[in-house]
C-alpha cells in the first residue's frame, strides 16, 4: 500500500469495522481525535441472555449513541454491503476485533485498511494474543498497527509500542494496558498517514531470532491445567486465561475454574494432582511444588478464595477427593 508522502492538510475520513468493548473504546478514542469517522461496519445482533434477546454490539451501540452510518452485514461480499461501505469515499478503514475481511472490503479505501493487533507482529498472531502472551510466560508484548493484506496478521508494520507484563498479571490487567496503548498508537498511525510520514515495514524484516509463537483461538481443551507441567508454568496457564475464559481442572462434582494462586517450590514424591489442605491452604501438587489456590470457582457456584472453600468443607478435603479426581488430571 503506498501512503501519501507530502501533508494532506485535513482530516482523514476513517470507516471503522468492529465488533467488542475493546473495538468501541478504540472507535470512541477515534471520535474524540481530529480525524472523522464516516461509519461504522460491526457484526448483526445476536441473541444473548437467558432471554435469548437480540444484543447489539458494542460498537454498535457506541455508533447508534453519535448517530453515525451503521452496517451490519451477514456477508462481508454483498453488492448492497460493498456499494454502501464505498459510498461513504473513507480515505482509510480501521479494524479492531473483528473478522476476516476479504479483498474487495480492505482494499476498497485509497490507503486501505489498518489494523490493530494486540501483540508486537510479528509474534503472536492469532485470535488470542494478550491471553497467550502470559501462557507463554512472556515478559514483554505490545500493540502492533498494520497494513491488512491477504493472509491473517502478516501485513507491513506501520507502528509499534512495547508494553511489560507483571510477574503476577492476569490478562484482565493486560487487556486494559494495551487497550490504552492501543488507542494511542491508532491516532498516532493516523496522524503518521495524514502528515505524509507513515511508512509500513514487511514483518520479514522483523522476523526474531527465537522461533516464532503463534496465538490461536482458545478452546476448552486449551483452558485445562496440566499439573504435570512446572509451577510456573502452571501459574502462567492460570493467570493468563483470567478472567476469560478462565483455566479449569477436573472435581469430582464438575470442573472447577481457577482464577488465582501462588506457587510453593518444594521436593518430594508426591503424585502432580494430588490436593491436600495445608495450613488452611488448598494446595494442588505441581511437577516441581505445590500451588496454592487462592480463588477458585466450584461447579453451580460463586467465585470463592481458597481459604473460605476449605472453611466450607470443615477445613479438611472431602472423603474420597483424590480418588475422585485421580486419572483426571
Amino acid at each position: 500500500m503506498a501512503y501519501p508522502t507530502a501533508p494532506l492538510n485535513r482530516p482523514l475520513r476513517v470507516a471503522f469495522l468492529g465488533t467488542p468493548e475493546f473495538a468501541a473504546t478504540c472507535c470512541q478514542a477515534l471520535i474524540d481525535g481530529p480525524h472523522e469517522v464516516v461509519g461504522c461496519v460491526t457484526a448483526p445482533d445476536r441473541p444473548a441472555g437467558r432471554g435469548h434477546k437480540l444484543q447489539p454490539s458494542a460498537v454498535k451501540a457506541l455508533a447508534v449513541r453519535h448517530e453515525l452510518p451503521l452496517l451490519q452485514p451477514e456477508r462481508l461480499k454483498a453488492p448492497e454491503f460493498l456499494e454502501a461501505f464505498r459510498n461513504w469515499n473513507a480515505d482509510v478503514a480501521v479494524v479492531v476485533a473483528f473478522r476476516m475481511l476479504p479483498e474487495a472490503v480492505w482494499s476498497a479505501p485509497p490507503f486501505g485498511t489498518i489494523n490493530l493487533h494486540a501483540s508486537l507482529l510479528p509474534q503472536l498472531r492469532g485470535a488470542a494474543p494478550i491471553q497467550r502472551a502470559i501462557m507463554y510466560g512472556l515478559k514483554e508484548t505490545g500493540v502492533t498497527t498494520f497494513a491488512l493484506q491477504h493472509a491473517i496478521d502478516t501485513g507491513a508494520i506501520l507502528q509499534a509500542e512495547r508494553v511489560n507484563i507483571g510477574r503476577n498479571e492476569t490478562a484482565g490487567s493486560l487487556h486494559d494496558r494495551l487497550l490504552a496503548a492501543g488507542t494511542q498508537l491508532l491516532q498516532s498511525t493516523l496522524d503518521a498517514l495524514a502528515a505524509g510520514t507513515l511508512v509500513g515495514v514487511p514483518q520479514a524484516e522483523r522476523m526474531p531470532d527465537s522461533p516464532l509463537l503463534e496465538a490461536p483461538k482458545l478452546f476448552r481443551a486449551d483452558c485445562q491445567v496440566n499439573w504435570h507441567a512446572t509451577l510456573a508454568r502452571v501459574h502462567d496457564h492460570i493467570r493468563g486465561l483470567n478472567p476469560f475464559p478462565t483455566a479449569w481442572t477436573p472435581g469430582p462434582e464438575g470442573p472447577i475454574k481457577l482464577l488465582t494462586g501462588i506457587p510453593h517450590p518444594a521436593e518430594d514424591e508426591v503424585r502432580p494432582g494430588t490436593w491436600r489442605a495445608q495450613g488452611g491452604r488448598v494446595e494442588v501438587k505441581c511437577h516441581d511444588g505445590w500451588y496454592e489456590l487462592t480463588s477458585l470457582k466450584p461447579p453451580g457456584k460463586r467465585a470463592l478464595s481458597g481459604a473460605d472453600w476449605l472453611n466450607g468443607q470443615q477445613g479438611a478435603l472431602p472423603a474420597g477427593w483424590n480418588e475422585a479426581i485421580a486419572g483426571q488430571s
